[in-house]
């Protein structure tokens, strides 16, 4: 039975959802674009019929419904869905929620067949970070209908998992599901009869990549190994696959965590990494027998092992400008090897990235394994780490990219964190860029509650813009003064206050923000920056990207302006 449409354009719900196209159809549904024409914000409507159900089947329609509401209020993270509305009528069930740009994976697949292992794994790693968060929840939710069909790719490059109409709080009380669910080929044994639990998802999460890889429906084809189908993937993606999909929970993956440290090292858990550990270890044996000996009869002193360690740590971290990207890598990580816990080699990584002008994901992964691998063993006040972390949150400001997205947005949201933990009191007072290691962390602050942050209805105002345009003004006079601070740094913060302005210009039109005090901002960035003198080759970049953009970046904001007048 098809759904009966009762809303057409033009039609305004609950005097401020303004219904502006049907753009989707099925079942006893309806979902339509809406504008919130209070807030200048686009949603999407679900119009759920009542009267196709009996009575019996109405009030458990209904229920469910606002139970999925209730339960999705509840949760903040980016790649899930908000539902900011239910409205209940005579006739109808109106769900107000995020309208979604983008496709959905299945028709990616249909479209395009199957996907690159390294696609997959990102959009994996991200689907990971999703269901960790969910059965993070207390008491924990099961998602139970992960499949390519319920999983959007959005213009910018992320994920976003939608239709939650059959999630459910997980209860460790032994009861079964009261009813079946999920989708056939990707739902594991448990769903269907016993109670399913966070692990089930695992599995179903199993299924998705394996579907995603080799284009093979598991609803249609009994299943075989990922490499059976597609020779092109690996070894260790195979491993992984295999390991979600077993029959019997307790030999899948345990949590989403261990999981995703697997699809971040997939050749770690490949048969040839193994035998390479083995080998790793007899050496270690052999040559901590070794050293046993050695200091049994006192051949090598404590002073001998320091100052041997000391040169060596020296000669590694002096590579010539001339070596290769990889040359430095390989030198920096043996660095840190040996003394974990001093930042030169990690702002030696950074500042090789920076020559070359690029901080893709590859880059990320291979730095931040490395960081988060020691972090906690820093001095967390000094002014060190506080240097490492103002650094790594430039860099992510500048330069970060994740397969060509340069979102500005997902740049912001990389950086937060680092220049958060450098946002604290008891910093080292040596720390000489703790004000404009604190501008970063309102701007990210400011995007993370305004922008980022879909749970949040709340838009930003035009006090609230105001307010971070006072915050900006004062680092620019702080940062030409401000002891320490070099050229670039000065640069760093007016390409990321350009970019600031340009990413935001349609949200300030649309709150009212006067278009000359965003004009005069970007007119007196430009202004700094065009005298500049520099000499580095990452300065001169920045530099460049401001100059080369200024132009574009003005027009753009001055055409929002207009094509707002010309609207009303």
């Amino acid at each position: 039975m098809a759904a009966i449409t009762n809303l057409k354009p033009g039609d305004i719900l609950e005097g401020k959802y303004e219904i502006l196209k049907k753009i989707g159809q099925g079942g006893m549904s309806v979902v339509y674009l809406a504008m919130n024409i209070k807030l200048n914000k686009q949603w999407a409507v679900k119009e759920v019929q009542k009267n196709g159900f009996d009575q019996v089947e109405q009030s458990e329609t209904v229920h469910k419904l606002i139970g999925e509401a209730e339960m999705m209020k509840k949760l903040d993270h980016h790649a899930l869905p908000t539902i900011v509305d239910i409205i209940d009528k005579e006739n109808f069930i109106y769900i107000v929620m995020d309208y979604i740009e983008g496709q959905s994976l299945d028709k990616i697949l249909k479209e395009y067949g199957p996907q690159p292992e390294e696609v997959v794994i990102g959009w994996a790693k991200q689907l990971c970070d999703a269901l960790s968060y969910l059965h993070a929840q207390k008491p924990p939710i099961v998602y139970r209908d992960m499949k390519p069909s319920n999983v959007m790719l959005k213009p910018e490059g992320n994920i976003k998992i939608i239709d939650f109409g059959i999630a459910r709080e997980y209860k460790d009380d032994g009861q079964n599901d009261t009813t079946i669910l999920g989708t056939k080929g990707y739902a594991p044994p448990e769903q269907y009869n016993a109670q399913s639990e966070p692990r089930s998802d695992i599995f179903a999460l199993g299924m998705t990549m394996h579907h995603l890889l080799t284009g093979v429906d598991p609803k249609r084809s009994e299943y075989k190994q990922v490499r059976a189908w597609n020779s092109n993937c690996s070894e260790g993606i195979e491993a992984i696959i295999d390991k979600c999909v077993q029959p019997a929970i307790e030999n899948r993956y345990q949590n989403c965590a261990d999981l995703l440290y697997d699809l971040e090292h997939p050749e770690y858990i490949t048969k040839e990494y193994k035998k390479k550990q083995k080998r790793q270890m007899r050496l270690f044996v052999g040559s901590s027998a070794l050293c046993i000996f050695a200091l049994t009869i006192g051949i090598v002193t404590q002073y001998s092992v320091n100052h041997i360690q000391n040169s060596t740590y020296e000669n590694l971290i002096s590579v010539v400008s001339s070596t290769s990207l990889e040359g430095k890598m390989e030198k920096y990580k043996q660095a840190i090897d040996i003394y974990p816990y001093d930042t030169t080699a990690y702002l030696l990584i950074l500042e090789a990235f920076e020559s070359e002008g690029r901080f893709d994901k590859e880059e990320n992964d291979q730095f931040l394994a490395l960081y988060n691998a020691n972090k906690d063993g820093f001095q967390q006040t000094s002014k060190e780490f506080a240097e490492l972390n103002y650094r790594i949150g430039m860099m992510y400001f500048n330069y970060y990219t994740n397969n060509g997205n340069v979102s500005f947005s997902n740049r912001v949201q990389k950086a937060y964190s680092f220049f958060e933990q450098n946002h604290r009191e008891d910093i080292s007072s040596d720390f000489t860029q703790k004000n404009l290691s604190d501008c970063y962390y309102q701007i990210c602050s400011f995007f993370k509650r305004y922008v980022l942050n879909s749970s949040i209805v709340e838009e930003a105002s035009k006090e609230s813009y105001e307010e971070l345009f006072n915050v900006l003004s004062k680092s620019l006079e702080e940062v030409k003064e401000m002891e320490g601070a070099s050229t670039y740094d000065q640069l760093s913060l007016y390409n990321g206050i350009f970019l600031l302005l340009y990413d935001q210009r349609n949200n300030m039109v649309s709150v009212n923000v006067d278009q000359d005090s965003v004009v005069h901002l970007l007119d007196q960035v430009y202004e700094d920056a065009k005298p500049l003198n520099v000499q580095k080759e990452q300065s001169k970049r920045l530099q460049g990207q401001i100059l080369d953009n200024y132009q574009i970046y003005r027009e753009a904001i001055i055409r929002s302006y207009t094509n707002s007048k010309e609207r009303r």
